[in-house]
């Protein structure tokens, strides 16, 4: 099982969004099961948990993990082939947000337009490199900082901004023979307050 995959297809993103399938498709990461042993868990009936299991494997989303008798009848164990999806701008191709139509560092929406780009650059750069059976060369950086002001943030961004230039025109070499272009993103937001836990009465 991959760790996370990305979703390209629309109608494979349509069925994973489907509430019931989504939550199949989290009950199959944990390990593989049979319909009858999720029909319990889900609250449906065997059938419809079926029904759902051949839409998500028709989608690539689940895959057979094995057999096993049980009685008379012979049971399919699916499971996940991740553990978690990411579905690519690519699945809604028409309307996939574009950051060479207007550019603005400073615009939250042109740096959700770029991530966007970013998932679905590395989504099809994953893909590739799965047929290829080769690894791919990324790198991320990720973390935290706490400015003391609106000056110190406008401040680092000005050194960032000059840093990241410089070893850009280091390093870039645009004749360099058999050289292969990189992409380098680097983002800047405020993090996400997560809500306080709500702590039981006793």
């Amino acid at each position: 099982m991959l760790d996370v995959t990305v979703i390209e297809d629309s109608a494979a993103a349509a069925v994973s969004l489907d509430p019931m399938r989504s939550r199949l498709l989290a009950e199959l990461a944990g390990g593989p099961a049979s319909a009858a042993m999720l029909a319990g868990r889900v609250g449906l009936p065997r059938q419809k948990v079926n029904y759902h299991l051949k839409a998500l494997e028709r989608h690539g989303l689940v895959e057979l993990a094995g057999e096993r008798r049980k009685g008379n009848v012979t049971e399919r164990l699916m499971r996940a082939t991740a553990a978690s999806y990411v579905i690519s701008p690519l699945a809604l191709a028409a309307v996939q947000p574009d950051p060479a139509r207007f550019r603005d560092e400073l615009s939250a929406r042109w740096l959700l337009a770029v991530a966007a780009g970013l998932v679905r650059d590395v989504g099809t750069l994953i893909t590739g490199a799965a047929k290829a059976r080769k690894r791919l060369a990324t790198y991320a950086l990720d973390g935290e900082v706490r400015f003391a002001s609106a000056a110190e943030r406008a401040a680092f961004v000005a050194e960032l901004t000059q840093g990241v230039g410089a070893l850009i025109a280091k390093y870039h070499d645009e004749d360099a023979p058999g050289g292969r272009d990189h992409r380098v993103v680097v983002a800047l937001h405020p993090t996400v307050k997560t809500p306080p836990a709500i702590e039981e009465s006793s």
